[in-house]
């Protein structure tokens, strides 16, 4: 019989305490998960398909694009929350982030609280909807939160809350969204963590509207539930005061005794919301404000909550970003922010909003070494054993003798010469991946090798660029499943051998038109238009068969339609995208189409006599390529 989960709490206290100590203890020994810089935003979305700033002068070091004048740089993180509040206890060399311990003002997390949730994206493409389904680190995620239900849940968040705790500040504090799934199991767990006298509120949040059910009275709230770091947290009582009723203000006005105010010092100041807040209803689905994403929170909610427990230039962060709605307010706000969410639909809500609201410049980053990261820890793949050798099979390839050679990462297809790599899922295949792969083509065993092929789990940014550079290598790189690892542990080698539903497919590419430039007294005016978006096959991409045929129809009439976003770097150094341009469907400032983005633009900058301009580009699954060309 299963034990119940007042029996499992002991164990679930334990062994999240045991992991969070680990994860310091690796933090101090100098294993240190680092933050790899995708895009500096520099907001400035097209209205008119024409671009007249000029070409931002930023050092990689990102010293002053803050704007803040102190190197700082808010951040937008794709991953796993766990990784990347590591990354963040550790500091960021790269980008001069020091490490945040103890450096966190305030804390709201909203995270998942439902098991039955559906976690699919729904992508309006013209002429058809389809249904995304989560990208496979995210199913891992997801499967792994709800396993065992609650148990599973509250093994997810212990770590996660113990490193909060960790980055809170002195004066800190957390905000934590919850429901009645999860809430009195939480609370205990909260109270373990920060400490029962640390515990300020049970705020409910209540709806106006929304009950149901016949056969119980109608569920009409959720909980936020309130802790401090110490006692000596920020309050700021006088910015969340609400009206007094006009009838408080006339009863004051009259001196009555039990007002020791002025009935102007009442009004000025507002009446203290209570812990019962009934005055800010749900987002509506006609809100200038909505994004469509299935969870956001309506601002005033975040509004109330940052003014309370932060101040001007104090540093707010959101673990399970979501659509946004915390960082887009304490922006507003003149906090600094840091969000981050493992989910891509949610990576790029968030980024078309900030730019949407012109937001300071801001780093979209992920985690470094990812997938060696999420290798490491997931139990799902410990069942595997040599992973590449497994991979070489699956792909039809032969692996070599040792005395051939001893990178077992290498194998050939049988009465050819076509040699075979297998990139490692602990890092991301890249430009150097390639330039290995087509050194063995020319060296291993004698080096009479017809055709390399790469393939890969992860890919830079930049892999698309890579592959035109050695096109003439012979050299092809393709996709290994990302549910590969999934169906290994379902079905097994075996099995996946004999019914060859292993599918390896080629990776999406933008191609972009040759860049027309032309100078003008001081400037150059470049030319920049998309020609047509190339997307690996639909099998590769987590979509039901009916929505994979739709797709596929897409492909066919209307490729540059799958382009959800792209930007511009005019000056690319090679090292750091800064995006200076952006487009995206939904932005209707510039034409009236909110299913497609303009694809040409005309870019205004300081004459040079070389330049590197960098074109990248994010379709509606999160797949990202890019382009550059010297001019």
């Amino acid at each position: 019989m299963a034990k119940s989960l007042i029996e499992e709490l002991p164990r679930i206290v334990s062994e999240g305490r045991r992991e969070a100590a680990q994860i310091l203890e690796r933090l101090s020994s100098g294993t240190q998960i680092g933050l790899q810089t995708n895009e500096l935003v520099l907001p400035s979305k097209d209205v008119s398909g024409l671009f007249k700033g000029s070409s931002p002068q930023i050092p990689n070091a990102f010293n002053m694009a803050g704007g803040n004048g102190d190197g700082w740089m808010n951040r937008l993180i794709y991953g796993d929350n766990l990784l990347a509040m590591q990354a963040l206890l550790a500091g960021d060399a790269q980008t001069g982030l020091p490490s945040l311990r103890g450096k966190v003002d305030l804390i709201y997390i909203d995270p998942p609280f439902d098991s039955k949730a559906d976690y699919r994206t729904k992508i309006s493409l013209p002429g058809t909807d389809i249904q995304q389904k989560p990208t496979v680190i995210e199913q891992f995620a997801y499967a792994d939160t709800w396993e065992q239900g609650t148990i599973s849940y509250l093994k997810m968040i212990y770590p996660r809350l113990q490193l909060i705790r960790e980055l809170l500040s002195d004066k800190g504090s957390i905000y934590i969204h919850i429901d009645w799934h999860i809430g009195p199991y939480l609370k205990i767990i909260l109270d373990e963590i920060f400490g029962k006298e640390n515990f300020q509120n049970e705020i409910i949040w209540h709806y106006i509207k929304g009950a149901s059910g016949n056969d119980r009275f109608g569920r009409k709230h959720n909980t936020i539930l309130f802790y401090s770091k110490s006692d000596l947290k920020t309050f700021n009582r006088d910015a969340i005061g609400i009206p007094y009723s006009p009838e408080t203000l006339a009863r004051a006005q009259r001196g009555e005794a039990r007002y020791n105010v002025t009935a102007e010092e009442l009004e000025d100041r507002g009446k203290n919301p209570g812990d019962v807040w009934i005055d800010i209803p749900p987002l509506q689905g006609n809100s200038l404000e909505n994004t469509s994403y299935a969870t956001q929170k309506p601002e005033k909610l975040l509004e109330r909550i940052i003014k309370a427990s932060s101040n001007e230039g104090d540093l707010v962060c959101d673990f399970f970003g979501g659509s946004g709605t915390t960082a887009a307010v304490a922006e507003r706000l003149g906090r600094r922010w840091i969000t981050c969410d493992i989910g891509k639909p949610a990576s790029l809500v968030m980024r078309k909003r900030f730019i949407d609201q012109e937001v300071k410049p801001f780093l979209y980053q992920s985690i470094g070494d990812y997938q060696k990261e999420a290798f490491r820890n997931n139990k799902r793949y410990k069942h595997v054993g040599d992973l590449s050798q497994v991979v070489l099979g699956l792909y039809g390839a032969l692996p070599f003798t040792p005395e051939q050679t001893n990178d077992r990462n290498f194998g050939y297809i049988k009465g050819t010469r076509t040699l075979v790599m297998v990139d490692s899922p602990n890092r991301l295949t890249t430009a150097a991946t390639i330039r290995r792969a087509v050194e063995a083509k020319a060296s291993l065993l004698g080096g009479d090798w017809e055709k390399v092929v790469v393939l890969g789990w992860n890919f830079a940014f930049d892999i698309s660029s890579a592959i035109q550079k050695y096109q003439d290598s012979n050299v092809e790189v393709l996709v290994i499943p990302p549910d590969l690892l999934d169906k290994l542990a379902k079905k097994g080698y075996k099995k996946l051998i004999d019914d060859r539903s292993v599918r390896f497919s080629s990776l999406q590419y933008l191609v972009a038109k040759p860049l027309v430039v032309k100078q003008n007294g001081e400037q150059d005016e470049i030319d920049v238009e998309l020609e047509n978006y190339v997307l690996l096959s639909p099998d590769n991409i987590p979509l039901d068969d009916k929505d994979k045929e739709k797709l596929q129809q897409v492909l066919e009439r209307d490729p540059l339609s799958l382009i959800e976003y792209w930007s511009i770097d005019p000056d690319y150094d090679g090292v750091t995208f800064r995006s200076t341009w952006q487009d995206y469907r939904e932005n209707v400032d510039n034409d009236n189409d909110p299913l497609h983005c303009v694809y040409k633009t005309r870019l205004r900058v300081p004459h040079k006599e070389r330049r590197q301009v960098c074109i990248k580009a994010v379709d509606v699954f999160g797949f990202e390529s890019q382009v550059v060309e010297s001019v």
